[in-house]
């Protein structure tokens, strides 16, 4: 009978052949990779007064996130540039990767300019205060 293999595994295992081993478990376990691939993982809540959403985004610093208040849409985007330099007798080693993640959430009747984010430990942290009306606007959060 045919023995059935995955297309994931089957993909994983030619790649590993073609570039090695170790550079594939490298970059496929990266903590940037992994949540792009399954999107930021976030926390939400909601109280009477504001909705507070804390997004884990380790290893990445605060100059590269973005967070965005937009026609009702919050979006959180972080920007990861990374290069490793390895030098052994006999070879030398470079390698570049780059990536950008992003997660929406739909949020109506937010104070966009009382909205606040703080970022500490890998933790993203945005409250939006409610209000009773709705004004859509774009509005661009600054990261405390």
């Amino acid at each position: 009978m045919f023995d059935l293999v995955p297309f994931r595994k089957k993909n994983e295992d030619l790649m590993k052949s073609i570039f090695g081993k170790e550079f594939m478990d490298s970059f496929f376990n990266s903590e940037l990779f992994n949540a792009s691939s399954s999107g930021i993982r976030a926390d939400i809540r909601e109280s009477e007064k504001e909705y507070i959403i804390e997004a884990d985004l380790p290893g990445v610093n605060k100059e590269a996130i973005e967070v965005e208040l937009r026609d009702n849409y919050l979006t959180i985007s972080a920007k990861h540039n990374e290069e490793l330099n390895e030098e052994r007798e006999n070879y030398i080693r470079r390698e570049r990767r780059a990536g950008k993640i992003a997660r929406s959430f739909y949020v109506e009747n937010v104070k966009n300019q009382d909205v606040k984010a703080s970022y500490q430990d890998g933790v993203l942290s945005v409250v939006l205060p409610k209000t009773k009306e709705n004004k859509p606007k774009g509005y661009k959060i600054d990261i405390h």
